[in-house]
């Protein structure tokens, strides 16, 4: 039976049964945003899918995670950090089940967008757990570790998930998160004690109107996008994106008058953490175009493997993961915006780079050196842009703002995915037609380029350098030895879970 929380010693075999279950199951949420790039092609073959089936299956996905992720993390809370976090795993693998026996391309829609409902229940669980139960001299140990490892698992799954889709089949992208549940069911059960906080409870009661309206919203703009290149544009185009517009401003207005809202607004009062966030936006936004577009013209142009495909990223992901702490600590001494300016120009000129791929092309001379300035702009952006949206928050809500920068980068993905196609040209079933992809691939490496570039814009103007003077001023407001304490954890916490927003 499990021992109480925040009694479990991070070297003791409980420890490191805790730290397997939570990095098992981030791991599992992360992997299902990225690893499904490398199967799209043998999936949209396999069930007669159109590029608008194709979008759907990667968007419905992060449509519902990103929409409930903050709803997820107050239902741990309140309900029991454990008892959500199981929920959201045995949710998370029956719509797995759901997606590797699809019959179809509408049911593997469906089943994408269950699976993203479970991953908001388990995602804010898996470091809310690590943190809650173990002793507090161990956390920032403990945390470390989880986003290690965390990161090494983003970093081989495209490559496992190549080499499943080239060995066997894409069904097994999907089947592949049944053993990895059964053993954090287990271990959860056993190991890993419950915890909640009634108090923070009380004090963020749950906004589920204002998550269902977020989630309208965007499921009407984002149908609105997809089908624009082949729908009617009053009914088909109009129609859904109006609903979608009108659900986001009810959706802010209820947050502006409700006394308990999802996305408070006074988050937004610092322009610094306005600028942030748009940057997080433009950013993430130009990284989903390249994740998404890099493995499908690999594989259907350059006439790269599945397994190939899906490994061409490594070395951008070891990147991030090896440095992206020592340019958080530069970014501490010199301030975030010189590196969040080089990052986006450094990006854009990755995405130009990339435009060398053709028919034919080789990984060193063709592919490697654009990867190499794709992984240093992220590099080079991902620590300053979240340690920035945490400084600049409001005193007391760091995990808060942690939470919105998170939504905003799985926004930004999940919009640029819909309107990219729309923006190239690329439609109906294309995707299978090497010469119609290298020229999508083209033009959506200048949509990268643009987005890249709105975004170093965005930070040399909008942001003034003053941030770690900021940072050292809110630290100076905490009068309490506690609070200060529970800052440090938080910050520590979501610096180190930077990988959740790395592909």
């Amino acid at each position: 039976m499990p021992r109480s929380a925040g009694s479990i010693r991070f070297a003791s075999p409980a420890g490191r049964r805790v730290l397997l279950a939570t990095v098992l199951a981030s791991s599992m949420a992360l992997l299902d945003t990225t690893v499904v790039n490398v199967a799209l092609p043998r999936l949209g073959d396999d069930l007669g899918a159109s590029v608008a089936g194709l979008q759907w299956t990667v968007t419905g996905y992060v449509l519902t995670l990103a929409s409930f992720l903050l709803l997820g993390g107050a239902l741990g809370d309140r309900f029991g950090r454990r008892r959500v976090f199981l929920i959201g795993v045995c949710w998370f693998t029956a719509a797995s089940v759901l997606c590797a026996a699809a019959p179809a391309i509408g049911w593997l829609i469906a089943a994408r967008a269950l699976q993203g409902v479970g991953g908001a229940l388990m995602t804010p669980g898996s470091l809310a757990l690590l943190s809650a139960t173990l002793t507090p001299e161990d956390r920032g140990r403990a945390i470390g570790a989880w986003a290690g490892l965390g990161g090494a698992a983003s970093a081989f799954g495209p490559l496992l998930g190549g080499y499943l889709v080239e060995a066997l089949s894409w069904r097994w992208v999907f089947w592949i998160n049944v053993p990895s549940a059964v053993v954090v069911v287990v271990v959860a059960l056993r190991h890993i004690p419950e915890s909640a906080d009634p108090a923070r409870g009380r004090r963020h009661p749950l906004d589920a109107p204002g998550a269902l309206l977020c989630a309208a919203g965007l499921a009407g703009l984002t149908y609105a996008l997809i089908a624009a290149p082949t729908q009617p544009l009053a009914t088909g185009v109009l129609l859904p994106g109006s609903a979608g517009v009108l659900a986001l401003v009810t959706f802010v207005v209820r947050e502006r008058r409700t006394a308990a809202p999802m996305v408070p607004p006074a988050m937004f009062a610092s322009s610094s953490f306005r600028v942030v966030n748009l940057v997080t936006f433009f950013v993430y936004a130009a990284l989903g175009v390249v994740l998404v577009f890099l493995v499908l013209t690999l594989q259907q142009q350059a006439g790269f493997s599945p397994a190939a495909a899906g490994s061409a990223t490594l070395p951008f992901t070891a990147m991030l993961f090896l440095f992206s702490s020592r340019v958080g600590a530069l970014a501490q001494r010199i301030g975030p915006r010189l590196p969040m300016t080089l990052g986006p120009l450094l990006l854009c000129a990755g995405a130009l780079t990339l435009t060398r791929i053709s028919a034919g092309s080789s990984y060193v001379p063709d592919v490697l050196p654009g990867v190499l300035l794709v992984g240093s702009a992220m590099t080079l952006t991902v620590a300053p842009l979240t340690s920035t949206a945490l400084s600049t928050a409001p005193p007391g809500t760091t995990g808060l703002a942690s939470g919105i920068n998170n939504a905003v980068a799985r926004t930004a993905g999940l919009l640029a995915v819909a309107v990219a196609p729309l923006v190239v040209g690329l439609s109906g079933r294309q995707y299978q037609e090497p010469a119609a992809v290298g020229r999508a691939f083209d033009k959506a490496m200048l949509l990268v380029a643009a987005l890249a570039v709105a975004g170093a814009v965005t930070t040399l103007v909008g942001l003034r350098g003053g941030e770690p003077r900021l940072r050292r001023r809110t630290s100076r407001l905490r009068s309490r030895k506690a609070d200060r304490n529970d800052e440090k954890q938080d910050e520590g916490a979501v610096r180190a879970g930077a990988g959740d927003l790395a592909p």
